[in-house]
């Protein structure tokens, strides 16, 4: 178990009222869960942006129809198999595809893959969600 240090924090006005929305909104218990949220959401950015060792996700919906597409993809994939930890492959419909591709490694090569997935033709909708 993690020992807890309690501290004081002195806040504009303004900001005190964001920092309570920012918990109602999130249904966070606590002032201080939020507060914990967002340190570690800013930790995260700063590692993706320093181009540390990262952990993340490519969502894709794409229409499986499309000429060539699971091709391409996987030929993508295969190059970037270093940092693909597992895929995750979802019919919607009879058209829609959903694939989830969990990742870790440097933030520049997740970064590099995704962009070279979601720049596929037939690729309707992608991100990189990072974490």
């Amino acid at each position: 178990m993690k020992t807890i240090k309690r501290f004081g924090v002195s806040l504009e006005e303004d900001l005190f009222k964001e920092l309570d929305l920012l918990v109602k909104k999130h249904k966070f218990p606590n002032r201080s869960q939020a507060i914990r949220f967002l340190i570690r959401q800013n930790m995260s950015e700063e590692a993706w942006q320093e181009n540390k060792e990262v952990s993340g996700a490519v969502v894709l919906i794409y229409d499986h129809h499309k000429r060539d597409l699971v091709n391409k993809s996987l030929s993508i994939q295969h190059e970037f198999s270093h940092i693909i930890l597992a895929t995750q492959h979802v019919h919607l419909d009879h058209n829609s595809c959903l694939e989830i591709i969990a990742l870790k490694g440097k933030a520049e090569n997740l970064k590099v893959l995704s962009d070279k997935l979601i720049a596929l033709k037939g690729i309707k909708h992608g991100k990189l969600v990072m974490s």
